[in-house]
């Protein structure tokens, strides 16, 4: 249902509040350079400060903007699971053609409790689900065991994002969940050697920059010429890097702000500007790559 290079929007703000013509513009931009889906209200676009009616707007611009051209899946996630009930709810009401949901954070569930919550969201809407396992945020690992048993047990879970890090997860999710479970990588400097192990596509923030280098190196990767494929990576690896030289979105907003000023660059609290040295890393990563 899902392959290629799928960026996990940044939200622009101005004067603090959601700035819709510049994400119209961003949401189209991507279309144009060839992004494959579209990820609204990610960790990537500052979902963590947005209001429950804020985020769902944002949703529907999205889905508004792309008008059927590209999916779009909705961050959806929640640690409450009746709030993420609702959240999947509104995520469907608004167009989107599926959610992104992390496992519960902060009150860290068992395993059980982690299927247990995603078979209650599953049972309350149909909306098909990308799990998002990235321990490194929530400190809640999905293992490969209740990932396979996820995907086998409830049809309305076709994908994973997996950020873990654990690449060898790859082959165990392919394994017990099949070729046809959707394996989407979550970090952007694993993404060649991700794809070679039978994953499909990339939820990116070095795509919200370079949505167009990301998407041919996606395309190589899928078409099996990882000659190609290597070449892109070297010219992109730098920057993938440079996207978390300080807290992210701010490197990401700093140079999609260089590459594309009309997005802007504004945070929401807490997220701050980037250091003069991570700014410092964008600038010479951009450059690397051909962009600036």
């Amino acid at each position: 249902m899902f392959t290629g290079s799928i960026p996990a929007l940044v939200t622009p703000f101005r004067n603090g509040t959601f700035d819709e013509d510049a994400y119209r513009t961003l949401v189209e931009w991507q279309i144009a350079e060839g992004s494959s889906a579209l990820v609204p209200c990610g960790t990537t676009g500052e979902s963590a400060t947005l209001t429950f009616d804020e985020h769902f707007h944002v949703v529907r611009t999205c889905v508004d903007q792309a008008r059927g051209r590209v999916k779009v899946i909705a961050g959806a996630g929640s640690n409450d699971t009746q709030v993420a009930i609702q959240n999947i709810r509104a995520a469907k009401d608004a167009g989107a053609d599926a959610a992104l949901m992390v496992p519960p954070y902060y009150n860290r569930p068992n395993q059980d409790g982690i299927f247990a919550h995603f078979e209650s969201v599953a049972a309350a809407c149909d909306l098909p689900i990308v799990l998002y396992n990235v321990p490194g945020r929530t400190v809640t690992d999905i293992q490969p065991a209740t990932v396979v048993r996820l995907a086998n047990a409830i049809s309305t879970v076709v994908a994973i994002k997996d950020a873990s890090g654990d690449l060898p997860r790859v082959s165990a999710h392919r394994e017990g969940a099949g070729a046809d479970f959707a394996q989407l990588s979550g970090n952007d400097d694993m993404a060649l050697a991700f794809n070679a192990m039978g994953g499909v596509g990339c939820i990116s923030v070095t795509a919200n920059v370079a949505p167009r280098l990301c998407a041919e190196f996606q395309a190589a990767t899928l078409s099996g010429d990882y000659a190609a494929a290597l070449a892109l990576n070297d010219r992109l690896y730098p920057l993938h890097t440079a996207m978390f030289t300080d807290a992210s979105p701010g490197p990401v907003k700093y140079a999609l702000n260089r590459v594309r000023p009309e997005i802007g660059a504004e945070l929401r609290l807490p997220m701050t500007p980037p250091s003069a040295a991570a700014r410092a890393a964008v600038d010479a990563a951009l450059a690397h790559a051909g962009l600036v």
